[in-house]
């Protein structure tokens, strides 16, 4: 059985790679913008939700990332940054997801002058409140950028908030010319500190990126990963052989956060039929799928289920084995996962009929 758009919104959703600066509200942003007198691209709500769409749908993860600049003019107050987060898991809810990990950079928030702590405690503070009213569970992660000086004082702060919320580190951005390498040291701290480590890797650059960042950096888990195709001998569409990096992340089920939509807007596939995730999951990889931005692609956990069970016919047990793959790979505790895992998906799942995975048992 090929599960219907309606199903698939009333199954319990994880999601591990959504962006807390790309998933706002366009009502927000025009009313924080009226509120600070700040110039935004229109006041008409369509008009802004179209103007995003159309900067991030160019086929390019530069000119993708342009279109946040309005989204760091706005977000300079503690007010705006605990609204946005509130409405975030508010918002993931209502597509129920039942555990979210929300990244973003606390360095694009200082302007006009907020500490790390304070950026920090308003974040917080709206996910603990959505948290406790909607009782979808929340892990953040803090993100430094490629090229920047932000790694290792961005890395000392997750480890600093580990125990109030911070669940893992990562590190976004153009991939070329900035390899991750140049940030070890943030990497290694981490490591010692036993945190959790993500990275953005093999969205925009080739599969060496990917090796890098799992041989000198340590990620735990690679944000995109689309470019591991690289690693693989296709014959007739199907891997035949895969090389040492790709057989190295299968076999210590490395997870990866797969971004469909995101990944076509960015050119880092050329559609969603061409997107290797067939071969992923097909071939066993701990594949997850993501929002990434759910503004700049106009998407949610829900969509982005439908758009893989057209393109490559998933059932509802294959959106199952999707979702257990992401609660297994959430950067909160085992027995946490666990409690997850068994009392709130299994159970949703079982209540559905379902037929046996495309790839078998």
């Amino acid at each position: 059985m090929i599960p219907t758009p309606d199903i698939i919104r009333s199954l319990p959703k994880v999601l591990l790679h959504d962006h807390l600066d790309g998933g706002l509200r366009v009502s927000t942003i025009i009313e924080i913008a009226r509120k600070e007198n700040i110039s935004i691209p229109s006041e008409d709500p369509g008009e802004l939700l179209d103007w995003f769409h159309r900067g991030a749908n160019q086929g390019d993860l530069g000119l993708y990332l342009e279109t946040f600049k309005v989204i760091y003019d706005i977000l300079q107050t503690e007010e705006a940054l605990e609204r946005v987060a509130y409405e975030s898991l508010l918002d993931l809810k209502a597509d129920n997801v039942v555990y979210a990990e929300l990244r973003f950079a606390p360095f694009f928030h200082t302007r006009k002058g907020l500490t790390h702590d304070e950026i920090m405690e308003a974040v917080l503070r709206g996910l603990r409140q959505a948290e406790k009213e909607t009782g979808t569970r929340f892990g953040l992660i803090l993100c430094s950028m490629r090229g920047s000086e932000w790694a290792m004082p961005t890395a000392e702060l997750a480890v600093r908030y580990r125990e109030r919320g911070a669940v893992g580190f990562d590190l976004a951005g153009e991939e070329a010319g900035n390899p991750a390498k140049k940030d070890q040291a943030a990497f290694d701290y981490c490591l010692r500190e036993n945190f959790n480590i993500t990275i953005h890797a093999g969205e925009a650059f080739g599969a060496k990126s990917i090796w890098q960042a799992l041989q000198y950096c340590g990620a735990h888990r690679i944000g995109h990963g689309t470019r591991l195709v690289d690693d693989f001998t296709l014959e007739g569409g199907n891997v035949a052989r895969m090389g040492t990096l790709a057989q190295y992340i299968l076999d210590k089920r490395i997870p990866l956060e797969c971004c469909l939509s995101s990944n076509i807007q960015t050119g880092a596939a050329e559609s969603f039929e061409a997107h290797p995730f067939r071969l992923f999951y097909g071939n066993r990889f701990r594949v997850t799928l993501n929002t990434d931005n759910r503004l700049m692609s106009d998407t949610s956990m829900s969509r982005e289920f439908e758009i893989a069970t057209r393109a490559y016919g998933l059932t509802l047990r294959d959106i199952e084995v999707l979702t257990l793959n992401a609660m297994k790979s959430a950067f909160i505790h085992y027995d946490e996962r666990c409690d997850i895992i068994y009392r709130v998906i299994k159970p949703a799942f079982g209540r559905v009929a379902s037929p046996p995975s495309l790839r078998g048992a």
